[in-house]
């Protein structure tokens, strides 16, 4: 299983006429985390492009817990607990504020698309490595 924890603090234009943050940042914090836990497979979401892959999201769920607001911290814990297989990878999120309540939880799928022919295409070897320290 991979796991990484990435702090983000809540910048006042995230937030909406409540004061909460708006929900559809919740989607850039998860990017935030996603791109963080790709570092850990030893290559960037930068590198994984030059190479011609392109990972557009098919798929995101969330479910609100509790709001956070301007200047809170929040922790977005991003986990992927299978290894990948196939054309998918598939991410889960927590979010948590600094006092460790629980904000909302959160799944993004994304496919892999050949950069050059625009077609989905598998995982490749070079990629499918940067797994193997972790499952």
């Amino acid at each position: 299983m991979i796991r990484s924890e990435t702090k983000i603090r809540v910048r006042y234009g995230e937030t909406d006429q409540m004061g909460y943050v708006y929900y559809g940042v919740y989607a850039q914090y998860y990017e935030v985390g996603r791109v963080e836990a790709m570092r850990m497979l030893g290559f960037s979401y930068k590198q994984v492009e030059e190479r011609g892959i392109l990972m557009p999201v098919i798929d995101f769920t969330i479910s609100y817990k509790k709001p956070a607001f301007y200047d809170d911290e929040v922790t977005v814990v991003t986990y992927m607990r299978e290894r990948p297989n196939g054309l998918r990878l598939i991410f889960d999120y927590e979010c948590f504020n600094a006092a460790g309540n629980l904000l909302n939880t959160g799944k993004v799928t994304l496919v892999l698309i050949d950069k050059a022919t625009n077609k989905m295409c598998k995982i490749p070897d070079w990629f499918q490595k940067g797994f193997d320290r972790f499952f």
